[in-house]
């Protein structure tokens, strides 16, 4: 079992002078989830090598079990500091691919040409994808038939309400709820926080980062039927 994990490589947030990337939960809980399962997991990003870690998710009250482990666990932080250039991935040696959020990806991942005929790519060969808290924003220009992929399947994504707890609802590109609902999907959202995932044939959303370890587990589901 082969499974591809995305991350940004987009470090700035907005304009404020702040620095944003991939958020560390949503990326360690997954890797963990498949690696233990038996999973190779592939690394890759846009501009390859090291991808921005979101400095927010590196705060003590963003520490999780997943995110200790990461920080003493040497191979894997030097396995991401060398991840593939997108560019070079091809979706027929994979069998499920997985996208971390954090902000950065509403910036690059979101309009990236090569992510988004990758995610068309798995598509077409019916592979389990995942997409969690910002990462189901990358969806946004992905189409299947001409028409948004996300129509009419049931998804979620960081939620409105959880952009303007945060603060940066006037900072971030487009909204993830807005997008999904613009697209015509049908997004529904847990509480602010908690976890909350949605399946729909081979698709896997998770609104946000306690979702991340859950939306794992579903697209290791669907890759052991």
């Amino acid at each position: 079992m082969k499974i591809l994990m995305v991350l940004t490589s987009h470090d700035k947030l907005g304009d404020t002078g702040k620095k944003t990337g991939f958020w560390v939960e949503e990326f360690a809980a997954p890797y963990y989830v498949l690696a233990d399962a038996g999973a190779e997991v592939v690394l890759a990003s846009p501009k390859g090598g090291q991808p921005p870690i979101d400095p927010a998710s590196t705060t003590e009250d963003a520490q999780t079990e997943a995110t200790k482990r990461f920080n003493k666990d040497e191979e894997l932080q030097k396995k991401l500091s060398m991840t593939k250039k997108l560019e070079h991935v091809d979706a027929s040696e994979f069998d499920g691919v997985f996208y971390p959020g954090g902000h950065g990806p509403l910036w690059d991942l979101a309009n990236d040409l090569n992510s988004i005929a990758l995610i068309e790519e798995f598509n077409r060969q019916i592979k389990p994808m995942a997409f969690v808290c910002h990462a189901p924003g990358v969806l946004g220009n992905v189409e299947e038939n001409k028409e948004p992929l996300v129509r009419g399947k049931n998804v979620t994504g960081f939620a409105n309400s959880e952009e303007e707890a945060v603060g940066l609802t006037n900072v971030v590109p487009f909204l993830v709820e807005d997008k999904m609902n613009q697209m015509g999907a049908n997004y529904s959202k847990g509480d602010d926080w908690s976890s909350y995932v949605m399946v729909d044939g081979k698709l896997v959303t998770g609104q946000n980062p306690a979702s991340s370890e859950k939306a794992a587990r579903e697209l290791l589901r669907l890759l052991q039927k």
